[in-house]
């Protein structure tokens, strides 16, 4: 499958596929939009669940959110049965808000086939899909996968420093246009207002129709004004922040479906950069 997202219809004509290991990546805390709020829980059958705030989260870094260690990475892969073969698909309680943040853990961790489901669980909800509600037992024999991080999709403040005025290299902000603007008071204590200087602004929002992403023509259209072809013709490198690397990755994915190939997170994002003083900030 060429794209990284795959169709509920999709879903629905693999739940049976040996193959697929099946995850619920939904967050506790939504930040950004006005939550999903179920009176009862639920999951796609066959689904697995993964703790991204705490197992899948480096909990001995500073950062908020900081990017799990290889170990980490590793142990929850082998725990859940994922191999070299296996189709991994990834989903949220919210729509498209946290399955493309686990999406780009798996895929900078070296898992081959990982996917997002577009739309999530209440694209499957408003299409009558059968639900369940206890999350699956996990009956996956331990697999031997063992995490290789590909460093150049994952940066650092260092890094984004270094090249804030280099054309070939664009950041580009998910949070909303106050906060990027510094209209508003970051939800987090000790951190600055602003934006990262020469950064672009394009809120997750924008890249959303309903409980999926846009097409992908209009997402071309949407990224060729914050990151044109350069002089060269060669592609621009694209780095993406938010409030602490979950939505960024909302917009990494986007960008990656409007055809982009050199893409990397901050980890961090603005919470890592708005703490430290010794940063500028626009």
């Amino acid at each position: 499958m060429p794209s990284p997202l795959v169709p509920t219809q999709w879903l629905q004509d693999n739940l049976d596929n040996e193959r697929l290991v099946l995850i619920d990546a939904s967050m506790a805390t939504v930040i950004g939009k006005d939550p999903i709020v179920y009176d009862r829980p639920m999951w796609i059958p066959g689904s697995r669940q993964i703790d991204l705030e705490g197992v899948l989260c480096d909990t001995g870094s500073s950062q908020t959110h900081a990017f799990p260690t290889e170990e980490q990475v590793t142990d929850e892969a082998q725990r859940l049965g994922i191999t070299t073969d296996s189709l991994v698909v990834l989903y949220d309680n919210q729509g498209i808000y946290s399955a493309p943040r686990a999406w780009w853990i798996f895929r900078s961790m070296g898992v081959k086939h990982v996917f997002v489901l577009d739309g999530g669980l209440p694209q499957w909800l408003a299409e009558k899909r059968d639900v369940v509600s206890t999350i699956a037992e996990n009956t996956a024999t331990p697999s031997n996968f063992v995490a290789n991080l590909d460093r150049s999709r994952v940066r650092d403040s260092a890094y984004v420093l270094h090249h804030l005025d280099d054309s070939r290299v664009t950041v580009i902000d998910a949070r909303s246009r106050s906060r990027f603007l510094a209209q508003v008071p970051e939800p987090r204590p000790g951190v600055r207002s602003g934006h990262i200087p020469n950064s672009h602004n394009l809120p997750f929002t924008e890249v959303l129709e309903g409980n999926c992403f846009k097409p992908a023509s209009e997402l071309k259209a949407i990224f060729i004004t914050l990151a044109p072809p350069l002089q060269s013709s060669s592609e621009p490198q694209l780095v993406f922040s938010c409030g602490s690397g979950i939505t960024a990755c909302i917009i990494l994915l986007a960008a990656e479906l409007a055809g982009y190939h050199q893409l990397s997170l901050y980890d961090g994002s603005w919470a890592d950069w708005g703490r430290d003083e010794s940063l500028p900030v626009a």
